[in-house]
């Protein structure tokens, strides 16, 4: 390794300085390009993160749910000429319980890469308050134990974070369309026409949960309380599971629907088009960086192909003073490393200034950055490698041709 930095170190940094004005205009270039993929890389990486924390903010990983009530046919007895009889009509769903969920919870939370588990009653109801009225969905909580699954507490925006029974906390939208605020009481009435049940409740805190529909309507009361009113005592329609990497939902998912008999849905189907989208831009992105790879490796190819003619005499010199074929190879090949090394270093530089900028000059209509980014500094690394072996790469050619050449035709041209 020390001869990189001996004969051939002092021949590559004397070609590189006598074709300054090329060598500069590469190395811009190289940054230039390095910048680009940086930048993009940094941009879509914080969109898909943002995207993610506005989306999962607000629902479980992974759900789990009893099956549906399935319709069974009613047949005849099997004999020649009976028709058989079937029932068409879809059966209405109703709250039903998971079976045995006190049990199958502390199953779930010992199982490897998850994070919380916490059971929920929902239903759908009505919000009236005066001659007010909207359409609601009650969720039935623990507060404790749902506060890990979506952090409910960093999301209320009034008053304070508390279900105690009587209690409830309310989307803010909701909370405007029906005039309520923190201390007033809210009546949720469930069922049907001659088959109602009504309770009273008291606003306690007021949530923002990121999406405006969500706030809309989500009423946040205590388990117990949405156990009497849909009629499941000691009961829990879901069980929702967030977990410590969001990407292995899939999978897990998968494993739990196999091992027990519920309704398991990740969070990848229940957005599968956010799921398509995600998985768009990151093939865009790696198309981008290739593309721009490219581009570096031609442009830093084509300046060493000129330096190679440009020198040519210069190589046969060499040649002719006692230099081997691989020590002029290693001339070439270190002048790529140089260039695709003071590129990377100038790139990151350039895209750390172009993430400054956007996060302190691009706004949304509210007068925040519309979301984070950063250049993470083993992504900084990584691209900045990429980028030096790129160089290295694009001198094969003109290393080989450098090589090559016959000392005699060399210095006589």
């Amino acid at each position: 390794m020390a001869a990189w930095f001996g004969f051939e170190g002092r021949v590559a940094v004397r070609f590189l300085r006598e074709g300054r004005f090329q060598t500069l205009l590469i190395i811009v270039g190289v940054a230039a390009g390095v910048a680009v993929v940086a930048y993009i890389s940094a941009l879509i990486s914080g969109l898909q993160s943002n995207t993610l924390n506005k989306t999962l903010g607000a629902q479980a990983h992974i759900t789990v749910k009893p099956l549906d009530d399935a319709v069974v046919s009613a047949r005849a007895a099997d004999a020649p000429g009976v028709q058989a009889l079937a029932q068409t009509q879809p059966r209405s769903q109703r709250p039903r319980s998971i079976a045995n969920w006190q049990q199958l919870l502390p199953v779930l939370e010992a199982m490897p890469g998850v994070a919380a588990v916490s059971p929920m009653v929902s239903a759908a109801g009505l919000g009236l308050r005066g001659d007010g009225s909207r359409a609601v969905a009650l969720m039935g909580v623990e507060l404790d134990r749902y506060d890990r699954i979506v952090q409910l507490r960093s999301k209320v925006v009034a008053g304070q974070a508390r279900l105690g029974p009587g209690e409830a906390m309310i989307g803010r939208e909701l909370a405007n369309d029906l005039g309520l605020s923190v201390g007033d009481r809210l009546s949720v009435v469930l069922g049907s026409a001659g088959n109602t049940v009504s309770e009273s409740l008291r606003v306690t805190a007021l949530v923002d949960l990121g999406v405006r529909d969500l706030n809309r309507r989500t009423v946040f009361l205590p388990l117990r309380s949405a156990q009497s009113l849909v009629g499941l005592p000691g009961g829990a329609t879901s069980l929702d599971i967030t977990l410590h990497d969001v990407w292995t939902a899939k999978g897990l998912a998968q494993q739990l629907a196999q091992r027990w008999p519920y309704k398991v849905e990740s969070w990848q189907e229940a957005n599968a088009q956010l799921v398509s989208a995600l998985n768009a831009q990151s093939v865009s992105t790696t198309l981008i960086r290739s593309v721009v790879m490219i581009v570096v490796v031609l442009g830093i190819a084509s300046v060493l192909v000129v330096s190679v003619v440009q020198k040519k005499r210069e190589i046969g010199i060499l040649r002719a003073m006692g230099a081997t074929q691989g020590q002029v190879l290693r001339v070439f090949l270190l002048q790529g490393a140089l260039v695709g090394a003071l590129g990377s270093m100038l790139g990151v530089l350039l895209a750390s200034g172009l993430i400054w900028a956007f996060t302190t000059f691009v706004r949304g209509s509210d007068g925040l950055p519309l979301f984070s980014i950063s250049l993470q500094p083993m992504l900084a690394l990584q691209i900045a490698t990429v980028a030096t072996l790129c160089g290295v790469l694009a001198a094969v050619a003109p290393a080989r041709r450098a090589a090559a050449l016959d000392p005699a035709q060399a210095i006589r041209a």
